[in-house]
């Protein structure tokens, strides 16, 4: 047995939020039907590259899932899905505010034949509100909510986040915990409810520390000019003599000690309260002076909180990493195999598939009239 064996999902999400939240649910056990449009279907399918008939970010996503192809706008959609609605455990859409009411797949009309159902709504700005309506993506809401501006280069523009933490940490993690936390309300109450995960809201909470310190002490944080925004020379990335990095975050002061004695800091700047920039500069002309490899050797065994910044490619290789059996799982298709995209649940959690593909369109086609 698994979690969430016997739970039954209707997945009408498409490319990232939803289906990664899905993709958790089915590998703790449930099963989960995608809805796709005939033709085409999510248009992640669509994406380069290939593996297999479809994108790899789809099959990444979507694996171990089954596929329903269906018009929704036809008249009879609804009543064609009506067997699987009445039984659906999760429900999870991603459509923008008032599109599932007027295909007749709103929470009040599926809540009336199927009280248990919880029903999971993930949009950029949630389902009421002055921008209820507007498109968006990832990009748009770390700007919108103040995350963008912190995260500045060195010609004070913002740079774009490589993880799609709106999408992901606002959309995917959100959606997936309120919906483990109503299943278990329902199994206290017998009822289900419906998750309004709004996605720009929740990059608020990533900024705790940058709230605390603008609604507090009046003291907003600037790009490089705070602990995490670059401002201290114990929370920075510095280059190497062979154009490699160090990612350096000595921030305690046992850390930051070894860390000076390590690079050979000179007294006088070893207080880094006193003159943050003049201290900055000179560990980064002590990094610089030497090459990536160096430093590997000099940082190994040391407990200074110092990494060189590793490629993905590198990253993946690293036994670190593969001795905890992160790529183990695999994803497959036509005949080949890839490791499977890793996913924060723990092992004993996870159902027992080591090996599963992603659907083809309109597969599970079977299970509606």
């Amino acid at each position: 047995m698994r979690p969430l064996q016997g739970i039954r999902v209707l997945d009408f999400s498409t490319l990232l939020p939803g289906p990664l939240a899905t993709l958790m649910l089915v590998e703790a056990g449930a099963e989960v039907l995608k809805i796709e449009r005939p033709g085409r279907g999510d248009e992640m399918r669509s994406y380069e590259p290939k593996f297999g008939a479809d994108s790899v970010n789809f099959g990444l996503l979507n694996r171990g899932k089954r596929s329903i192809a269906i018009d929704l706008k036809a008249p009879d959609a609804v009543e064609r899905l009506m067997p699987l609605l009445r039984e659906a455990d999760v429900l999870v859409e991603q459509y923008r505010p008032g599109v599932m009411e007027r295909l007749g797949l709103g929470y009040a009309a599926l809540s009336a034949i199927n009280p248990r159902l919880i029903y999971c709504s993930i949009t950029g700005y949630g389902q009421e509100g002055p921008k209820a309506q507007v498109a968006g993506h990832d990009l748009n809401f770390a700007a919108e909510s103040g995350m963008l501006s912190l995260a500045a280069g060195a010609d004070g523009a913002p740079v774009p986040p490589a993880a799609l933490v709106g999408d992901v940490g606002g959309g995917t993690y959100p959606a997936l915990f309120n919906i483990l936390l109503a299943l278990l309300e329902r199994n206290r109450s017998g009822k289900g409810c419906h998750l309004d995960i709004a996605m720009a809201d929740n990059l608020f909470t990533y900024q705790f520390w940058a709230l605390g310190q603008g609604l507090a002490a009046g003291q907003w944080p600037r790009p490089g000019g705070e602990l995490f925004t670059g401002g201290s020379p114990r929370y920075r990335v510095y280059p190497t003599a062979d154009g490699r990095f160090v990612a350096a975050a000595p921030l305690e002061d046992k850390f930051w000690a070894g860390f000076c004695d390590l690079i050979g800091l000179p007294e006088e700047l070893r207080d880094d309260g006193r003159d943050p920039g003049a201290t900055i500069q000179a560990v980064a002309a002590a990094i610089l002076a030497r090459d990536s490899a160096h430093w590997r050797e000099a940082f190994a065994g040391r407990e200074v909180c110092c990494s060189i910044v590793s490629s993905l490619e590198e990253a993946v290789a690293d036994p670190q990493f593969a001795g905890r059996g992160l790529f183990d799982r695999r994803l497959t298709s036509d005949g080949r195999s890839i490791p499977a995209l890793p996913t924060p649940l723990a092992p004993s959690l996870r159902a027992d598939a080591a090996e599963a593909g992603y659907p083809a369109l309109g597969e599970a086609n079977g299970l509606i009239g």
